[in-house]
């Protein structure tokens, strides 16, 4: 056993610190002992950022069958039916939940006179169905959540700690079923590794749009719960299908910034350069089209026209609407001398979401017993082909009270804390001697993803990524075990071997579908199938 400095023992621990990480932990805090690792400040997250809001049936005009079937009609075929009913039937409850933790949600004065929770709609959706708090949902929604976990006795967190690799008896050598006992994690301010020894560990870390040049997320998004599930030895599916943003602000100064899907739900038009409207010869939608129909439209008309981006219009609405309505957006832009009252936003689209993940069940629960994951990181079957605007989140919610329901149903039952778990061992690694390999192959790797596995992809750019990405796998493993890690390295290796996750399920697709476009192979196959790959 390793001194009591860096070995921890708790109950759960919870990798991540986005909605779904979040509530979880309150969620389980009154019957276990709960420790949190966040890899930067505690509310530093995908979440954060989120603007638009949590899609839920929330009003008598809309229905379960309303939602359940945008879901499945956004995702192509490839929804699996009972995740998605189990997700629309359990978002009001999750959505309650977060009001009763205080979430303000924006609210307004109906044709009654009395005061309701006001419901946007998005694209993709029939009905209005998306509860907000303005155009700030994540911050509200994270803050609120943030202050609980930090006030709760049971919850030790650990900020700025990353984690690196799970522990299973299998990598120890031991016999009896194959277990998650806990991982290792960086101090990052510390330098140090660490042991966490836990009962159930659940991974709540994100997606891994990180691994493309230009996304919406923050610098969390590595794909670290993806990459450490695999080396474990569970299945992932459907890596191919990445989510791109249609609208992310183009300026250099603000590369990550998000302009909601919102905006074009209350009337914004897409325009070029001359002021053309065009999203109406490529879905009759137009602008309520799904994201993958936008986003390929927008990345269709940039290429043909060879222009840098294209312009999101909503100035022909009151200003006192847009500011009301986008005060963050406002804002933001105004900060880069934009006025959205009066002009257009200059757009292009970004990497924004993986819809596919570590397999889990209903339960959210892993191939590997005593590991769950919950949010992005996870593959449930709600998102299929392309995920629904905003059911993002409602999974996060839905699937965290799902693991809590089943966590605390097996405390009783699941063996003790590992005692016994060896400690990290660096005898035979050195300092690094040029950190630059670092930072040059993460500019190459996000670089050659995003050319060759971007919106757009053929079996040739396919067959020069793979390429690319064993040399800098093989390069970085080397790198790995000779030398002392860092949180770059960390991020650096799971995000290569995520990237070489997407480019085999891509390769494997013989077809067009949602969010994954070849031009090889530009039909929809006849018979809808998951892409699961699984570990060697």
């Amino acid at each position: 056993m390793t001194s009591s400095q860096s070995f921890h023992i708790s109950d759960v621990l919870v990798v991540g610190s986005g909605l779904a990480g979040l509530s979880l932990a309150l969620r389980l805090a009154d019957n276990a002992r709960v420790t949190l690792l966040a890899k930067g400040d505690l509310t530093q997250s995908s979440s954060l950022y989120a603007q638009g809001g949590v899609a839920a049936v929330l009003n008598s005009e809309d229905s379960f069958q309303s939602h359940t079937e945008d879901t499945l009609k956004a995702g192509a075929g490839l929804c699996h039916r009972d995740a998605v009913e189990f997700s629309v039937k359990n978002g009001p409850a999750a959505i309650q939940w977060l009001i009763d933790q205080g979430v303000g949600f924006t609210r307004e004065t109906g044709s009654d006179g009395k005061s309701h929770y006001h419901l946007t709609r998005e694209g993709g959706h029939a009905q209005r169905r998306v509860i907000h708090a303005a155009d700030a949902t994540g911050k509200a929604i994270e803050t609120t959540l943030a202050a609980r976990v930090r006030a709760h006795p049971n919850i030790q967190i650990r900020e700025h700690t990353i984690a690196v690799d799970l522990l299973t008896r299998r990598k120890l050598g031991q016999t009896g079923e194959n277990r998650c006992l806990g991982l290792y994690a960086l101090d990052k301010q510390s330098g140090r590794v660490e042991v966490f020894s836990s009962r159930f560990v659940a991974l709540a870390t994100g997606g891994a749009s990180k691994v493309y040049l230009y996304t919406s997320n923050p610098d969390t998004s590595t794909g670290d719960g993806v990459a450490m599930a695999w080396r474990a030895g569970c299945r992932v599916a459907n890596m191919e299908f990445v989510q791109f943003h249609p609208t992310c602000l183009y300026h250099p100064q603000a590369r990550t910034f998000l302009i909601s899907e919102a905006v074009r739900g209350e009337g914004g038009r897409l325009l070029l350069p001359d002021g053309k409207p065009f999203m109406h010869e490529h879905d009759p939608r137009a602008e309520l089209a799904s994201r993958d129909i936008v986003a390929r439209a927008i990345d269709y008309e940039m290429k043909r026209r060879g222009l840098d981006c294209v312009y999101l219009d909503i100035s022909h609405k009151p200003a006192d609407f847009v500011r009301a309505h986008f005060p963050t957006i406002y804002a933001r832009c105004k900060e880069y001398g934009i006025d959205m009252t009066r002009q257009p936003i200059p757009v292009v689209p970004a990497a924004h979401y993986t819809c596919g993940g570590v397999m889990t069940d209903l339960r959210a629960r892993t191939d590997l017993a005593g590991l769950y994951a919950v949010g992005e990181c996870a593959f449930t079957g709600l998102h299929g082909a392309n995920r629904l605007a905003s059911n993002s989140l409602l999974e996060c919610a839905v699937f965290a009270a799902a693991a809590a329901d089943e966590i605390r149903a097996q405390l009783a039952l699941a063996p003790a804390a590992a005692m016994d778990l060896p400690a990290w061992d660096e005898s035979r690694v050195s300092d690094p001697d040029e950190l630059v390999v670092i930072s040059h192959n993460w500019d190459e790797l996000r670089h050659f993803m995003w050319d060759y596995v971007g919106i757009v992809r053929t079996n040739k750019r396919l067959e020069r990524a793979q390429h690319r990405v064993k040399l800098l796998r093989d390069e970085i493993h080397d790198y790995y075990r000779n030398f002392r890690i860092n949180s770059d390295l960390i991020e650096l290796r799971n995000l290569t071997q995520v990237a070489d996750l997407i480019i085999r399920s891509a390769q494997a697709r013989h077809e067009s579908r949602g969010l994954h476009y070849s031009r090889d192979y530009p039909q929809l196959a006849s018979r809808a199938t998951d892409t699961v790959l699984m570990p060697e």
